[in-house]
Order: C-alpha cells, then sequence, then structure tokens
C-alpha cells in the first residue's frame, strides 16, 4: 500500500499573521509557520494505514524553502520519504494553479491512496480534494471520520448533521480527513533523529513539466485587490449607575442595535 499525504506549511494561526504590502499575498517570509495543522491528522491515518497494510508514506508539498520544516515534522511522525516542489515561479498561485502542480507531481509517483487536510488554516477553501481527484480522473472521498482499507476498496464514514454517510471507492483515490478522525502522535527523540536521514527529493516546475507561466500571481484566477489592517479598538463606553443604570444599559445595547 502505497500512500501519499499531502502537506503544506502555512502561517501560525496563533500568532499574528500579514500580508505583504508589495503584492498582496501572505508574508510567508516573517510568519511563524508550522504544519497545516489538520494534515497532521492525514499523516498520522496514514501511517495507521501502513501499520495495518503494509507499504510506506510519501509526504508531497509545494513551497519555498521554508516548507522543509514541514516536510520533517512530517518525517519525524514516521514517513519514510519526501517530494518537495519547490521554484519561485509558484509564487502566488491560487488553488486551481496549484491543484495542477500537485496533479503532475502524483503522476510521476506510485500512490495507490492520497490522503490529506480537508482544508488549510491560511487559504480554507478545501477544494483540493475535488481539483485533484477531477485532474487525475480517479475518485475522492472528503471530509473522513472514519477510513478502512479493504482490499482495493476504500471506505470512510462522513460527519453529517444527522449521523454519518458510510461512502467507498475503488482504489486509487483521494480521502480528505477531519480532526475527528484520530489522535495525532508526537514525534519521539528516535523519530526525529531518523528524519534526518529520510530521502527528500526536491523537484522545479521544470522536473515536472509544468509551464512556468501557467503558474504564479500575474495568471492566477483569484488575488487580493486590497487590505487593511484591523482598525484600532476603540474606546469603551461606562455607565455610571445612579440608580438607572439598567435603564442606560438598555439605552445603550438599543442605541447600538444589539436589542
Amino acid at each position: 500500500m502505497n500512500i501519499v499525504v499531502l502537506v503544506k506549511q502555512v502561517p501560525d494561526s496563533g500568532t499574528q499573521r500579514s500580508l505583504d504590502p508589495s503584492d498582496n499575498t501572505v508574508a510567508r517570509a516573517t510568519a511563524d509557520n508550522v504544519i497545516n495543522e489538520i494534515d497532521e491528522y492525514a499523516i498520522e491515518e496514514a501511517l495507521q494505514v501502513k501499520q495495518a497494510q503494509g507499504g510506506e508514506v510519501t509526504i508531497l508539498t509545494v513551497g519555498p524553502a521554508s516548507a522543509t520544516d514541514a516536510i520533517r515534522k512530517a518525517l519525524s511522525m514516521g514517513a519514510d520519504k519526501a517530494v518537495h516542489v519547490q521554484d519561485d515561479a509558484i509564487h502566488g498561485s491560487c488553488a486551481i494553479q496549484t491543484s495542477a502542480i500537485l496533479a503532475a507531481a502524483l503522476q510521476q509517483l506510485d500512490y495507490d491512496l492520497v490522503l490529506m487536510g480537508a482544508t488549510s488554516t491560511d487559504g480554507q477553501v478545501a477544494v483540493m480534494p475535488a481539483l485533484l481527484a477531477e485532474r487525475l480522473g480517479i475518485p475522492q472521498l472528503s471530509g473522513a471520520q472514519k477510513l478502512t482499507v479493504e482490499g482495493s476498496t476504500v471506505k470512510v464514514e462522513r460527519q453529517t448533521d444527522g449521523g454519518f454517510w458510510a461512502l467507498e471507492a475503488p482504489l486509487p483515490a483521494i480521502v480528505s480527513t477531519w480532526d475527528t478522525i484520530n489522535e495525532p502522535r508526537y514525534p519521539s527523540f528516535k523519530g526525529i533523529m531518523a528524519a534526518k536521514k529520510k530521502p527528500v527529493e526536491t523537484k522545479s516546475l521544470a522536473d515536472l513539466g509544468v509551464d512556468p507561466a501557467s503558474v504564479g500571481l500575474a495568471t492566477a484566477t483569484s488575488a487580493v485587490v486590497d487590505f487593511s489592517g484591523r482598525p484600532p479598538k476603540g474606546e469603551g463606553v461606562k455607565v455610571t449607575d445612579e440608580g438607572d443604570g439598567a435603564q442606560k444599559l438598555v439605552g445603550f445595547l438599543a442605541e447600538q442595535k444589539l436589542v
């Protein structure tokens, strides 16, 4: 069972994030970048499938040089190897362009199952599984909270408001996971040291046969037109209770159209 897990490095959602005013893209160079949290659940699920079925787990990411940190985190968790697509021309690419790059990279890999987090904390568009399935011509099962592989079939449970849907598809297939599917393991010291020796192959757009003019900010299907910083917090309103505090409070709330 050969499993490829798609991993993305994103700015830490727990810290201050900003855009680069020169081109309105995410300022990743100055951000505290981490592995996309939901991708860790996909990694863990891949490792559990490998433990049950045998095979190997390959990490695939598209990003700048700093994305190596996310790759090493995945390898320290137990993945076997990684492919890092890195090219300056990719900067500013939209989801559609990124899916073309990922699809080209996947076509050069041997896989039975592709796992990925259902969304990323920076883009939050949650369309990559569907885009890749369309480009590769394979089925996709999204939003899995449980996954099993039986022979040449993958089965998932997808949570709904009224229970869950039981879905299945023939392999090869793409499955996206939510954070309800498992509890990701912490990298051990042994795993961290072993990750330093695991192979990481770096590929350019030329290696994938992708035209640089077809990706990047200049030809992206979506872009940030303008942005502004969060407005400063205004001064609060102090209500002095002189026997009529309740009336003053209700009056203030009514003025703000909150009641």
